[in-house]
């Protein structure tokens, strides 16, 4: 199908920006994909109709490398990045001897192991062509095997899962509320929708990886207030709830519930409703993604003990200002305050321009 009729089929613009966009839109036909039944909810079977021939992950790895390589050779570009907006998957079990190393994973895409899933497929691709990778959904695509093969080729990998509306205000809100000295002890979040998205999440193992991912978005936020939670204990009542409702479209409806303690054992309840179309949220994030993976690749630091210049750590977490489920090391600080993963893009800019750093002292006021 081509972009055309797939905008068409979607019912995302309205009709008349349809219209006016079709002819430029018709002529652009994706290439083929690979569909692994396992890892994707069954109602999606009969949508996967553009797919590379065959069963062999080794064969899709080989014939995804070179659908590089001739794009690029085409369109006569300096470089390509590539990012996932398909569909969630389940979570893949992460397995000695066949993800956990780079050269384990190597062998399983060769022998066809079944825990390997399509993403991963096109991240490791990816990876070999030298071309960073970023995961808009929020399976484990990355997993220790991408991950180490990412450092040998020195490719960035940015994940995972877009944060657009209903994450992006919990990540904010929990931050003000936690800051103020007010204990959030329950956060219910409620949503559905009509699209794809929401059919494929109506399978329960497709749910599950984005359950971990909205739920996990909180848990720093919550940690980082020893006064409010001593002993670290953050097990707050969090649920998280997707319903598929055709109906609805691509217009998401999201319901949030936030109770928290505050002064004398009382209460205070905060809720809010949010409308939105999901896809026209995504896609400047798809693009602000692409955009700011390129300028890092450009930028290069050096210590005054280094020989030469490098790049930033493959993991490039800069960027979960714009995740949900940011991907970091197992050693790095894990940051979810929208507010903090904001300041850290604009000092990192600054920094390059050679700026001075947010200050909110403001000293040369107050100190008079």
């Amino acid at each position: 199908m081509n972009l055309g009729d797939a905008m068409r089929r979607s019912e995302v613009f309205e009709y008349s920006l349809q219209q006016a966009l079709y002819p430029h839109m018709k002529g652009i036909v994706p290439l083929p994909s690979v569909y692994y039944e396992d890892f994707i909810a069954l109602n999606q079977k009969d949508r996967a109709d553009n797919c590379i021939a065959g069963v062999s992950k080794q064969e899709h790895l080989n014939r995804i490398r070179e659908d590089i390589r001739k794009f690029k050779a085409a369109n006569k570009l300096d470089k390509v990045i590539l990012l996932w907006t398909a569909n969630t998957e389940r979570f893949a079990n992460e397995v000695e001897g066949i993800n956990d190393t780079a050269e384990n994973l190597l062998r399983s895409i060769e022998r066809n192991e079944t825990e390997v899933s399509q993403s991963t497929v096109f991240a490791v691709a990816s990876i070999l062509e030298g071309c960073s990778y970023i995961n808009g959904s929020p399976q484990n695509t990355f997993v220790p095997g991408v991950i180490e093969l990412a450092d040998k080729h020195r490719v960035f990998i940015v994940g995972n899962d877009f944060k657009t509306g209903q994450t992006k205000i919990k990540t904010m809100l929990a931050d003000f509320l936690v800051a103020a000295g007010i204990k959030p002890v329950s956060v219910v979040s409620y949503n559905h929708l009509g699209n794809n998205d929401g059919m494929n999440l109506s399978s329960e193992s497709q749910f599950k990886s984005k359950e971990k991912s909205k739920k996990s978005c909180i848990e720093d936020i919550l940690s980082s207030n020893q006064i409010l939670y001593k002993d670290g204990d953050t097990n707050i009542d969090h649920t998280v709830v997707i319903k598929y409702v055709p109906t609805a479209g691509d217009t998401k409806k999201a319901m949030d519930e936030y109770i928290s303690e505050i002064f004398m054992g009382g209460h205070h309840t905060l809720t809010i409703y949010n409308v939105c179309e999901d896809s026209l949220l995504a896609a400047p994030i798809i693009l602000d993604l692409v955009l700011l993976t390129e300028l890092f690749e450009r930028i290069e630091y050096k210590t005054d003990q280094a020989a030469e210049f490098k790049r930033f750590d493959p993991v490039l977490s800069m960027l979960g200002y714009l995740m949900k489920a940011p991907q970091t090391r197992d050693e790095s600080p894990l940051i979810n305050s929208l507010v903090r993963q904001k300041s850290s893009i604009e000092n990192m800019f600054k920094i390059c321009a050679g700026l001075p750093l947010e200050d909110n002292l403001l000293l040369e006021y107050r100190a008079k």
